[in-house]
């Protein structure tokens, strides 16, 4: 029914046009909304068949979700009382009747008719002129209108793209998130706001957009269709981005003090935020930690590849020397200190690239079109330069801002760099002089075959005072040492080279074991509390553990003390496995008086002595005894081989490189028989002394060692006559044959005989000093009960 234009129509009253229809399809209910809609009255239309209203039939499958009794709400055309169409927007909705059937509440709202843009130019601007791209869609998710910006954006006209979803007009799979945006208000009638970085069809690179979704509802509450606006907001995404790179490369770069591994991380918090390809490139002093020379300005640069990403394959692979032109913006940038942004067909790089095959090929394979080249520097130092790369067309090309973060980005990793190049130096040096602190090669000994390792630790921690050592004795025996100074670096190492220096001087004395830790401790007691004591005290607030222990192949005994360290492990021939239990004194430096004890085993012949530091049976993740454990049961499979052992124990122990120092020594006992050796007990008489010549040259003949005769009757004469006439009984007369011939006078006085220089008219004085001239090394040691003085002399080649 037609409404009077001077009695405007109440909205709310227009729009409840209600009315209810049984289960056979009659009108029973008509309101008064319904009556302003189509001009029936209630009296009229009660009664009548709903489909009497209908001007046109009802879209395809409305039946069918009648017929289930299904919602349903739809465009359809009515008949109005004076016969002209009426186009509504129709919602119907079951009322069960509770026999299985329904009656229908139907609600009705008018579609009015489209407003002519042309006629109204407020609407036409404020569509067209707003700020945002601005586009309605239908309630099947399709567009209806879109304004002019928005038209600019997806490079389509309004009438191109009027009856076509988002993904018909571009099938980007980034543009389904607006898409499904648009169904989900459609359905939910909620508001939403999503954020897409995507290159639409009228732009040539990518940008950042967000875009706001609204339901279009009548007053009804029913939706319409979905308004779209879309803002390009790249330049605040841009400096959001930025930041989070700022931050990330902040928590990222420098998690280890490892040169090679900082520029792995810069060039990954790099790609891909900042570029499609990063290459760092270093000069080769900085990877070893050495100063950097000054940068050649009159030939090509040469870098060292430290790190590349990601994985397309680089002109130069990581490790291997890069070589640049001195006219290239790589070598220019690493001379002048300043970062550019380049395009490929620029001048510079043109003639780069004409003057390198290599990277011209790469340039065309990967579509790179763009490039940045920074210099790294730390504490004005220069360390080498950082290359980023775009590829591929659909990567908008570098700018200053791009470059301004490129150098942000830099020198936060040079500064990592730096400090890492400077620990790499203070490692090499402390691990040079660890190296060169311990034993550069054992010598073969006759009482025991010997194999170590030495595994320095983590270079997060640094190099330790870890140490061990083998020092041939007097009577062809063996000591065999090792120990750990507390703490890491070049004081631990300078300290272990000390206290390695003091065990060989106390040791050439042929002390007990015993006795020598005693001396040892002492000795760094004194150097805690000297002068250079302090924080830098050189054994640390803990001191230092050592174990040393004394073979002995004729009488296959061993005696061992320990200060503080871990008992040795012992496999016997028949592959048993024991720890030797020892009465463990306090670490050295902290005695305090305490006294340190020996015990004496006797090993059988081929017997392994396995002698460690902490850092072997030690780990975050395993306690001492389960380390220990993992020992015995490695130790339980040796092999022939020391070596094999070695590394079978410590492939056993260590998975990984260790966070501690690990000194390891494994011996297999000797046994020197009756045929190296050859002992006489003499009475205390001068005259026997020419019997003793006269044994020991006997005994030299039947060893096939008669050119040493003559020297070997000399000294027994003077070490014999020594004995006699200034000693006390029992006196004994020794020779031993293994790699020297060692003649030794053994007798029950602990007084020490005195090399002196006789006079001219001196009767005596001459003896010592012509033994010390005719033997290769002499020397005396205090026994139990008494002293023994030895000579040596090298067996005829």
């Amino acid at each position: 029914m037609d409404t009077p234009a001077s009695t405007p129509r109440d909205p709310r009253t227009s729009a409840a046009a209600l009315a209810v229809v049984t289960p056979d399809g009659m009108l029973t209910s008509w309101s008064t909304g319904a009556e302003q809609l189509l001009g029936y009255s209630a009296g009229e239309a009660v009664g009548q068949a709903a489909t009497a209203l209908l001007a046109s039939p009802l879209p395809t499958g409305v039946r069918e979700r009648f017929d289930r009794q299904e919602d349903w709400t739809g465009r359809v055309v009515l008949r109005h009382r004076n016969g002209s169409a009426v186009e509504c927007r129709l919602r119907a909705r079951p009322l069960p009747t509770g026999d299985g059937r329904a009656d229908w509440l139907l609600e009705g709202v008018q579609v009015r008719e489209e407003v002519n843009r042309d006629m109204d130019p407020l609407l036409c601007w404020s569509f067209d002129q707003s700020p945002f791209s601005l586009a309605i869609c239908d309630t099947e998710g399709r567009f209806l209108r879109v304004n002019e910006p928005m038209a600019k954006q997806l490079a389509a006209s309004e009438q191109d793209l009027r009856g076509l979803r988002i993904t018909e007009h571009m099938s980007d799979p980034a543009f389904r998130a607006p898409e499904r945006s648009v169904d989900r208000v459609l359905r939910t009638g909620e508001p939403e706001q999503i954020e897409n970085y995507v290159k639409v069809p009228g732009e040539p690179h990518a940008h950042a957009w967000v875009i706001h979704f609204t339901p279009l509802k009548d007053p009804l509450g029913l939706v319409h269709g979905v308004q779209l606006a879309a803002l390009d907001f790249s330049e605040q995404h841009a400096a959001r981005e930025r930041l989070a790179l700022l931050d990330e490369a902040s928590r990222r770069i420098g998690s280890s003090l490892d040169v090679a591994r900082t520029a792995r991380e810069l060039a990954d918090v790099a790609v891909p935020a900042l570029a499609d390809f990063v290459s760092v490139d270093l000069l080769d002093a900085v990877l070893h930690g050495d100063e950097p020379p000054a940068v050649p300005t009159d030939g090509p640069l040469l870098l060292r590849r430290a790190a590349a990403r990601p994985d397309v394959k680089a002109v130069v692979a990581d490790g291997e020397l890069a070589r640049y032109p001195d006219f290239s913006p790589v070598a220019r940038c690493l001379a002048t200190g300043r970062g550019t942004v380049l395009q490929v067909d620029d001048p510079d790089i043109t003639r780069w690239l004409a003057h390198d095959p290599d990277w011209t090929a790469w340039v065309g394979r990967h579509r790179a079109h763009s490039l940045m080249v920074v210099p790294l520097r730390g504490r004005d130092t220069n360390l080498g330069v950082v290359l980023f790369a775009r590829l591929g067309p659909s990567t908008a090309p570098y700018a200053q801002d791009d470059l301004q973060i490129a150098k942000e980005l830099s020198a936060r990793a040079a500064v990592c760099l730096d400090n890492a190049r400077c620990y790499t130096r203070e490692h090499t040096t402390s691990l040079g002089l660890q190296h060169s602190l311990l034993p550069q090669g054992i010598a073969e000994q006759a009482a025991v075959d010997v194999a170590s390792r030495y595994l320095p630790a983590d270079s997060k921690v640094g190099v330790g005072g870890d140490w061990f050592d083998v020092i041939p004795l007097s009577g062809a025996r063996v000591a065999l040492v090792v120990g750990d100074v507390v703490g890491h670096g070049i004081h631990a190492s300078a300290a272990m080279g000390r206290l390695r220096t003091a065990v060989r001087a106390l040791a050439d004395v042929d002390l007990a074991p015993d006795e020598l830790l005693a001396h040892l401790d002492d000795l760094v007691v004194r150097l805690g509390s000297g002068p250079d004591s302090g924080a830098e005290a050189p054994f640390g607030e803990l001191g230092a553990t050592c174990l040393y222990a004394v073979y002995d192949p004729i009488s296959r005994r061993c005696s061992l003390a320990s200060a503080g360290h871990l008992w040795p492990a012992l496999v016997t021939p028949d592959g048993r496995v024991d720890f030797l239990e020892l009465p463990t004194g306090p670490p050295l430096g902290l005695g305090g008086g305490l006294p340190f004890e020996s015990v004496e085993r006797e090993l059988p012949e081929g017997s392994l002595l396995c002698l460690y530091t902490d850092g072997l049976v030690e780990a975050q993740d395993r306690d001492v005894d389960s380390g220990l454990h993992a020992l015995r049961t490695a130790l339980a499979d040796a092999a022939p081989s020391l070596d094999t052992t070695c590394d079978r124990v410590l492939n056993a122990l260590l998975a990984e490189q260790p966070a501690d120092d690990v000194a390891l020594l494994i011996a297999r006992t000797r046994a020197l028989d009756g045929g190296h050796v050859a002992v006489w007990d003499l009475p205390v008489d001068p005259a026997i002394v020419a019997a003793a010549r006269s044994q020991a040259t006997a005994q030299l003949h039947a060893w096939g060692l008669d050119d040493l005769a003559y020297v070997t009757e000399l000294v027994v004469s003077e070490l014999v006559t020594n004995a006699i006439r200034y000693a006390a009984a029992p006196v004994q007369l020794r020779l031993i044959k293994e790699r020297t011939l060692i003649c030794e006078v053994s007798d029950a006085s602990s007084t020490a005989p005195h090399l002196r220089r006789a006079r001219i008219f001196d009767e005596g004085g001459r003896g010592l000093m012509l033994v010390a001239q005719l033997t290769e090394r002499w020397g005396m040691r205090h026994t139990g009960a008494g002293k023994t003085i030895w000579a040596e002399q090298p067996l005829p080649v």
